[in-house]
């Protein structure tokens, strides 16, 4: 089989989305299923205001399609809400060919922490975006959940996977900083609530891995906590293992592949009860939730880090292809029943 991925977020973009899609495209081999991109970089692009590492693909809906038919994919996903998902969306709707669909990211909130734009018209337009389709998937029970509440349907579950042999306990070493550390990697973005964070009262010390839009302007403002700026995998692996806690701050991710890389690590996990911790650590195995981060942070650090390890174990990759060719062969289904 050969599935065409239609996605505006892609390389040299560093997030769980890219992640996630390179990561189940080496696990669809073994599946005898071949994967082929259709992303922003072989197009002409702008940089997304107020965000310039995003580029958006500058095309024609006609040029999309023509693509997308040299392609001569089995099945077309559309990963992302952007220009170019946009146009596949209209192509496949134009051309009578089922699709899917997934939900990677509360645009809604994203959209509103930077312009006036009510939350309730973004949702509505990604319902209808998402729901034209034969399957939307969505990595989280309490996301699909909310979804289902503002009108989504067809929604089917897609878990997330974790390299345990990469991302292991036994990397652990002195990071040189104070104990306890309490360590935070991601995008450096507004989205991501940092300064809830490093607004915290917390001994020891306040690790930031990544880079983004914020970085300087957070640099400037919390100079007692160490940026460490983007680190390669090997040795983002130590600095995972290295640490005491694993501070989760952001309020509007859809899963938090991150907070997996810290369990397999063995790093108990501190967030706030909402969408992607309630459902990885949710009932204290692994980490603490609370409304009060503080409070959360200074109850994970009694956490059993082996426990920690142990939740990781239950995200495969396998069971993230498995349930992604599950809604594809749905969809796959319906295209044979038109076609008789």
């Amino acid at each position: 089989m050969r599935i065409l991925m239609v996605t505006d977020a892609w390389r040299p973009q560093v997030n769980g989305v890219v992640h996630t899609l390179e990561r189940l495209t080496e696990t669809l081999k073994s599946f005898d299923v071949e994967v082929d991109f259709l992303t922003p970089n072989i197009f002409r692009t702008l940089p997304l205001p107020t965000y310039p590492d995003i580029r958006l693909a500058l095309t024609t809906p006609g040029n999309v399609a023509r693509l997308i038919d040299q392609r001569k994919a089995d099945h077309i996903h559309i990963v992302t809400e952007g220009p170019l998902g946009i146009m596949a969306r209209r192509y496949c709707r134009n051309a009578g060919r089922p699709f899917t669909t997934s939900y990677h990211t509360r645009f809604p909130e994203y959209l509103s922490a930077r312009l006036p734009v009510p939350e309730s018209w973004a949702y509505r337009w990604l319902r209808d975006f998402h729901n034209s389709g034969q399957g939307t998937l969505v990595a989280t029970q309490s996301l699909a959940d909310d979804l289902a509440a503002r009108g989504f349907n067809k929604l089917r579950p897609w878990t997330r996977g974790v390299d345990t042999d990469h991302f292991r306990p036994d990397k652990k070493k002195d990071l040189g900083f104070p104990g306890p550390v309490f360590l935070c990697v991601g995008r450096v973005a507004i989205e991501k609530n940092l300064s809830a964070f490093l607004d915290l009262d917390l001994p020891g010390s306040k690790v930031i891995v990544g880079e983004g839009p914020e970085l300087a302007k957070l640099k400037a403002k919390y100079p007692q906590a160490h940026f460490l700026g983007h680190r390669p995998n090997d040795e983002l692996a130590e600095i995972y293992a290295s640490a005491d806690v694993f501070v989760f701050p952001s309020r509007t991710d859809t899963f938090g592949n991150v907070i997996i890389e810290a369990l397999a690590s063995g790093t108990p996990v501190a967030a706030y009860p909402v969408t992607g911790p309630i459902d990885i650590v949710g009932d204290g195995i692994g980490g603490a939730v609370s409304t009060d981060l503080r409070e959360a942070a200074l109850a994970a650090l009694n956490v059993d880090r082996a426990e920690a390890r142990e939740r990781a174990m239950r995200y495969s990759w396998k069971a993230c292809a498995e349930m992604f060719m599950d809604t594809v062969e749905e969809a796959l289904g319906t295209l044979r029943k038109r076609a008789a």
